[in-house]
């Protein structure tokens, strides 16, 4: 079972920069897909970035240019630099990994418990 462990989040002013990282634990195999995910206040969570063992990257489309995944190619860790925050970034901010297993037919998840970020106006 592989465990998730994230780090980096905080309080900062708009503007200001943050960045997270998450190292994965445990388990066997090599870690697919990496990805961070967001969820604000009474809202459903959402996909901010996501990188594959192989480094490529999706951005959600109103984070590209202020937020920046990496991970080193087939690594168990992942960062996320945020920059030029506001304070609609406000949320917790959860690490998610996947492995596949025999040619993709079997799939596992796997979510950290989240790193609260505050941005102030």
């Amino acid at each position: 079972q592989v465990q998730l462990v994230e780090s980096g989040g905080g309080l900062v002013q708009a503007g200001g920069s943050l960045r997270l990282t998450c190292s994965a634990s445990g388990g066997g195999g090599l870690i697919d897909n990496m990805a961070w995910y967001r969820q604000a206040p009474g809202k459903q969570r959402e996909l901010v970035a996501e990188i594959t063992d192989t480094g490529k990257t999706t951005y959600a489309d109103s984070l590209k240019g202020r937020f920046t995944i990496s991970r080193e190619n087939g690594k168990r860790a992942v960062d996320l630099q945020m920059d030029d925050l506001k304070p609609e970034d406000t949320g917790v901010y959860y690490c998610y990994a996947d492995q596949y297993f025999f040619g993709g037919d079997l799939k596992y998840d796997y979510w950290g418990q989240g790193t609260q970020v505050y941005v102030s106006s």
